[in-house]
């Protein structure tokens, strides 16, 4: 019989909506924005997922209160009460859930959170069990997450009955502080032991530099502010390629936001959900300017957290256009999207393929992972 540690991080990922970056420290702030609880949702497409798939048999092992009681309620699950928080929960209670589940038996430890959940899980479990991530963060760059709900419960499946191999991962995690400032720092804090699947473990995220790469982002954001129709809004992206685009036009970009532009002018900067739902109604059209992660190949879902379903589906699927330089695209496998709504993870994903501005009047086309649907 399998033993399973599940644990959420209730308050993981409620920053990102109302464009905090981030809710280390900032979960009263992100509250008083009017932020929803969003790893209760994420965990709910996860068992619901696991469900459907018809598992061996599987003892999970729980928390007590928001760190597990209401995502254990939502399927029918065999469970052990394993460890029992506090009202008001920390990194603490996340350590001694894990220290918890490893003294009863689990040999793999779940969890729904972000990168900073990710560090506190992997510190508890010291490389003696396998850690594995249902992304509920804002961001999420380590190497320990299924790319998507649904993906971790296809992981699940395959170790309840014996079927996955075991690899090393990266734990890394952003400086929210100086995210928030503008400013990108990723630090290392570990390895991890995780499930290893290709198709369904995302990649830790990597930063591309050589020679070239500031060629190619002049090149591409000549091409994208020549073909911008007057009247038009241009939301751009996080990262350095999309940066580029708001230097060429003249001004400072909201390097880890998304900016408004509209013939060619600032309208808005560094928008959260609200903004820019009240942009678009406004707005007769609007294209959406992104760039993948590097490595990951995540072109929604890690770090763009005001891109919510309802933003989404008023910009349009068929107004998305990608840019990424001919470096950091030989580093992803495949375009990778997770919005949080699965009817447009579906929509997205039978494009099949998307078009990726690489340069100077050069596109080519790359193909849309196939896991979330």
């Amino acid at each position: 019989m399998v033993r399973i540690g599940f644990l959420l991080n209730p308050i993981a990922g409620m920053g990102g909506a109302v464009g905090l970056k981030g809710t280390d420290g900032k979960a009263d702030e992100a509250r008083r924005r009017g932020a929803a609880p969003v790893t209760p949702r994420r965990a709910k497409a996860f068992f619901s997922a696991l469900e459907a798939l018809h598992p061996e048999h599987i003892t999970w092992l729980v928390c007590a209160g928001a760190m597990g009681v209401d995502a254990r309620d939502l399927a029918p699950l065999d469970t052990v009460t394993a460890y029992v928080p506090g009202i008001t929960t920390s990194a603490d209670d996340t350590a001694a859930a894990v220290r918890a589940f490893r003294e009863t038996g689990a040999s793999l430890v779940v969890f729904c959170g972000g990168d900073g959940t990710a560090r506190d899980v992997s510190l508890a479990a010291e490389g003696a069990i396998p850690i594995l991530g249902i992304p509920g963060g804002v961001k999420m760059y380590s190497g320990v997450f299924a790319v998507s709900p649904e993906a971790a419960a296809e992981l699940v499946a395959l170790f309840s009955a014996g079927k996955t191999q075991e690899g090393d991962a990266e734990i890394t995690d952003l400086d929210e502080e100086a995210y928030r400032n503008d400013t990108f720092s990723v630090r290392l804090h570990g390895i991890a032991t995780t499930l290893r699947e290709p198709a369904l473990v995302q990649s830790a995220k990597e930063v591309v530099t050589g020679p070239g790469e500031d060629a190619a982002k002049d090149d591409i954001a000549r091409t994208v502010i020549e073909d911008m129709a007057p009247g038009t809004l241009y939301l751009l992206g996080a990262g350095s390629t999309t940066a580029r685009i708001a230097e060429r036009l003249g001004f400072t970009p909201t390097l880890l936001g998304i900016d408004a532009v509209r013939d060619g002018t600032l309208v808005a900067r560094d928008l959260d959900e609200r903004g820019l739902l009240t942009l678009l109604a406004s707005a007769a059209r609007a294209v959406l300017v992104l760039s993948p992660l590097g490595a990951q190949g995540f072109v929604i879902g890690r770090g763009t957290g005001p891109l919510t379903p309802p933003a989404l589906e008023r910009i349009g699927v068929e107004n998305i256009v990608v840019v990424a330089t001919p470096g950091k695209l030989n580093h992803i496998a495949q375009l990778l999207v997770d919005t949080g709504k699965k009817e447009l993870d579906v929509q997205l994903s039978q494009k099949r393929y998307l078009s990726v501005i690489i340069g100077y009047r050069l596109s080519t086309v790359k193909k849309i992972g196939m896991q979330n649907v």
